[in-house]
């Protein structure tokens, strides 16, 4: 019968006060520690001792006090400490190793469990997420018969026995339970499918280990941790394995067959090594080891040869160290890749433990190992020690980063190695700076003169900053509130005689142990130690809080780290509004506006995301009112899509003026609708049909043609055709076919101009087609001018000139192309002949110019000579013919000629025309 326990409740400062369920205070202190002093009986030296755990029966543990080598008569007494409940002490004793180092373990409560078990430990599948994380149980139907028509209850309750959920099982029986790194619930079935729910028994997503699995069922299955993720590990009853490394990218992969395995392995485990993930099975004395590729058989070093069969195997936290456990009793220790013996141990025990896990701490050297039968725990490291404990009912062992969690059905407590700052200082009779400093600050308080002796004895030492880093560390490793602020104020006390003892250390211990206090509290259930939460950083500690829907406590601890908005609040908002909407005993609009009035502006919230939630959820109009909370038309848009709200889509792009988007939002509605209604959509949204044109101007030509047609644009229809007879047609009967399309549209369209242009190049077309075939060379595709050009140069003077008659060419046009084309050719007496054919309707000066450009200076001055008087100056020049530019420039008496004239002479060859020109303009300023 259990005694009843005195109610207890939490201060404001995450202190230990008065709540049914927690853990009760520590009492039977010693001064100088917060832990009762442990009597040894027999004589000094004797192995064992017997620590007073308040049931009345005097407790009797037992362990060796005496480290390896150590020599009879010089023990001395272990720490130890305890709490009342339920006949546990909390201590209990010390092992050797062989660095010759004692290691101080203790064993303290968590919590009184609240739960109320309807079934027994022994009677359930168990699975505990690390980390201080949840439990799950399952009525396991393999060991006990199950009655007609029940079903068994899936429940998951907190570390503290706190219900969370559950739910009456309704699918196939199941083998395994597993948590993984993002505390989803694995359920493994005996058909190899595996069904994942989170923390609230509410189903997320099954998969299935293969055919394989399927037809020869699961035997036994394992949740591993790597690097890559949380994988699977299935034994089947063709004994073969088959494992994932990761679920969330399944990758199933079975491993190398036994040679000659007719039965079940007595044990096995999944190892990692050098990122390889690999399966150690036992059979009998015969150890495997299943790779990629092959099986291989291994042999532990260092192994006695009478060790026996093996019967139980464990891997450390971190995948580093294995241990096996024999038949005969016998405990391997060493490192995973079986290359290195840790120890070896042998118990009295013979029978096949229930569980056996590590119990080892980050940067200790000290490993051990912790096998639990029925009624009994052991506690053994690499020497000849070990630590027992009896176990009043059943027991499940959960293996931490830095120790073992011990539940049952009426307590949770917590095993581990004593880290070497908190021994130092409580150690009995301790002399270490921080003992002498906790010390010194609690005979201040009674304002004791005892302080300053402490005070002075460590300051000779000169080991005062080290005295407060002692008081620091050992603080962030104390569970009890009251301990931990017994060492800050040692620690503060101790800062005051520093000169330069930085504060950090110091505030960010205050600052992390107020969050541990916090999660810690019954009714949140997270016992993280201090060395877990530096592991798991707060970054994932808030998510798991938002995973349990602890949305006011995880901003809270937010706002006092003072994390920022993005990291922290904001991002836990968005997750509380996910779960808003879907709570459906509130209308759309009271849930979109409780949720904008929490979240308003907050940055780094995204309404999209939140809104998504909501359709998931069915609730499609809650959706859309959050998404006019949402300011990024970016963000709104694809939702509206996947809502099938189009015409809503459309008008956000359109409004955001971002015209990809109004692509993207065209574009799929073209896919979603049908071509006419598409088309009568297009017609209501005028930027949209713009920018849709033009995508299909350069993809979809067909579809603009029937967009003019279905808008009766003639224009538009004219020039479709226009481009398509040069980009599509290369035949020039196609070609010609397309112009008279766009003739017809132009004439419906009544520009005239546009249908007698087409009509022109029709015609031309065809004289080029006639050309090309008459004189075997290309003028298909040339302009008017280009084919008059060509024609002129290669000497078929009447063609051009027909062409120039048939299309009515300007004559100063022709003139220059003819010019030109002459000038180009070298044809000077044709040249001639044409410019005496008729007065030249450009002048003469162009025929100087193009003469010039050729470099013929005797057939420029021919022209020179006939250019008008206004333009004769500067046919004299273009012929360097300065003299006679000079002449007509005083002849003009125009100022400005003689100077052009002065800025082309040369004062060594042109002097007398310098002269000249000078003379002429001094007396025409006399005049």
């Amino acid at each position: 019968m259990a005694r009843p326990r005195r109610p207890q409740a939490r201060d404001a400062e995450g202190g230990s006060g008065k709540r049914p369920g927690q853990p009760r205070g520590d009492r039977g202190r010693r001064p100088g520690g917060p832990w009762p002093v442990t009597r040894r009986t027999g004589p000094a030296g004797g192995g064992r001792f017997t620590v007073n755990d308040g049931s009345g029966r005097g407790g009797l543990r037992r362990g060796t006090l005496r480290a390896e080598g150590e020599a009879a008569g010089t023990s001395r007494a272990g720490i130890g400490a305890r709490r009342p409940g339920r006949g546990h002490g909390l201590l209990h004793g010390e092992l050797g190793t062989r660095w010759g180092r004692r290691a101080f373990y203790r064993k303290f409560e968590l919590y009184s469990m609240a739960w109320n078990l309807k079934e027994d430990l022994r009677d359930c599948l168990v699975a505990a997420a690390p980390y201080g994380g949840p439990i799950a149980l399952l009525k396991n139907n393999f060991r006990k018969e199950k009655s007609p028509g029940s079903r068994p209850l899936l429940e998951i309750y907190s570390a503290s026995g706190v219900p969370l959920a559950s739910v009456l099982w309704k699918s196939g029986q199941v083998v395994e339970l597993g948590w993984t790194a993002s505390e989803d619930l694995l359920c493994i079935q005996e058909d190899g499918t595996v069904l994942i729910y989170n923390l609230f028994c509410e189903f997320k997503r099954h998969f299935s280990m293969g055919n394989e699995v399927l037809q020869n069922h699961v035997r036994e299955a394992k949740v591993f941790h790597t690097e890559y993720g949380t994988g699977v590990a299935i034994l089947t009853g063709a004994h073969r394995f088959s494992l994932t490394t990761n679920i969330d990218d399944l990758k199933l992969r079975r491993m190398p067959e036994v040679p000659g395995l007719q039965k079940l392995p007595s044990c096995w485990a999944v190892l990692s090594q050098d990122r390889v993930t690999i399966i150690l099975l036992a059979v009998g004395q015969d150890l495997y080891l299943l790779d990629n590729t092959s099986c291989s058989v291994v042999t532990p070093p260092g192994i006695s040869p009478h060790a026996g069969a093996y019967v139980q195997m464990a891997v450390s936290f971190n995948y580093r160290y294995l241990a096996l456990f024999t038949d005969t009793g016998s405990i391997w220790m060493g490192t995973s890749s079986l290359k290195e013996k840790l120890g070896e141990f042998n118990c009295d025990f013979r029978a096949p433990p229930r569980q056996m896990v590590w119990c080892t701490r980050p940067r200790s050297k000290q490993r051990a190992v912790v096998v639990a039968w029925d009624r009994r725990l052991l506690v053994a490291g690499n020497s000849k020690e070990c630590i027992q404990f009896v176990l009043d009912e059943d027991s499940y062992l959960v293996p931490e980063l830095d120790g073992v969690r011990i539940f049952s059905c009426t307590t949770h407590e917590f095993l581990h190695e004593i880290p070497e700052a908190s021994e130092e200082i409580f150690k009995i009779a301790s002399m270490a700076p921080g003992a002498l400093l906790l010390e010194a600050q609690r005979e201040y308080e009674k304002q004791s003169q005892k302080a300053d002796e402490y005070l002075r004895e460590i300051k000779d030492q000169n080991l005062l900053a080290e005295a407060v880093r002692q008081c620091i560390e050992a603080a962030g490793y104390e569970h009890e509130p009251e301990t931990q602020k017994s060492l800050l104020r040692a620690a503060s006390f101790g800062k005051c005689f520093l000169d330069k003892f930085p504060p950090e250390s110091f505030v960010w211990m205050c600052r992390d142990l107020r969050v541990l206090n916090a999660i810690r509290d019954y009714q949140i259930g997270v016992p993280l130690t201090f060395a877990q939460y530096k592991q798991l950083t707060i970054e994932v500690l808030l998510d798991r809080l938002v995973l349990r829907r602890l949305y006011p406590l995880a901003i809270k601890i937010c706002e006092y780290l003072r994390l920022s908005e993005f990291q922290g609040v904001s991002r836990i908002l968005a997750h509380w509004a996910c779960y808003k909407v879907q709570q459906k005993d509130k209308s759309d609009e009271e849930v979109a506006h409780a949720i904008n009035q929490k979240l308003g502006d907050t940055p780094g919230i995204s309404y999209s995301e939140i809104a998504a939630r909501a359709y998931d959820c069915g609730r499609t109009e809650l959706a859309i009112k959050l998404l006019e909370y949402e300011p990024r038309s970016g963000e709104q848009v694809p939702l509206l899509l996947k809502m099938k709200k189009s015409q809503l889509a459309l008008n956000k792009a359109i409004e955001s003026g971002d015209t990809d988007l109004v692509y993207t939002v065209v574009l799929h509605v073209k896919n979603e609708l049908n071509r006419g209604t598409f088309f009568m959509t297009l017609q209501k949204q005028p930027v949209a049909l713009s920018l849709y044109r033009q995508f299909c101007k350069h993809q979809e030509l067909e579809t603009l043609k029937d967009l003019y047609n279905q808008d009766d644009d003639h224009q538009e229809l004219g020039n479709f055709h226009v481009h398509s007879s040069y980009s599509s047609e290369k035949r020039i009967e196609g070609r010609v076919a397309a112009l008279q399309n766009a003739v017809d549209e132009y004439y419906k369209a009544k520009n005239e101009f546009a249908a007698k242009a087409t009509e022109d190049q029709i015609k031309l077309l065809r004289m080029q087609r006639r050309l090309q075939d008459e004189l075997d060379k290309p003028y298909i595709d040339y302009s008017l001018h280009d084919t008059v050009y060509n024609l002129i140069l290669d000497g078929h003077h009447k063609r051009a000139e027909q062409l120039y008659r048939d299309f009515r060419i300007p004559d100063k046009r022709f003139w220059w192309l003819k010019i030109s084309a002459l000038a180009e050719r070298e044809d000077w007496e044709e040249m001639e002949k044409f410019s005496k054919s008729k007065k030249s309707p450009i002048g003469y000066l162009p025929f100087v110019e193009i003469c010039m450009k050729h470099h013929n200076r005797h057939e420029a001055k021919k022209y020179a000579a006939r250019v008008t008087p206004e333009q004769r100056v500067k046919a004299h020049i273009l012929v360097r013919e300065l003299d006679q530019a000079a002449d007509a420039a005083i002849e003009h008496k125009n100022e400005n000629e003689m100077n052009l004239v002065l800025s082309k002479c040369t004062a060594a060859t042109d002097s007398s025309v310098v002269e000249k020109i000078n003379r002429a303009k001094a007396q025409t300023l006399k005049k």
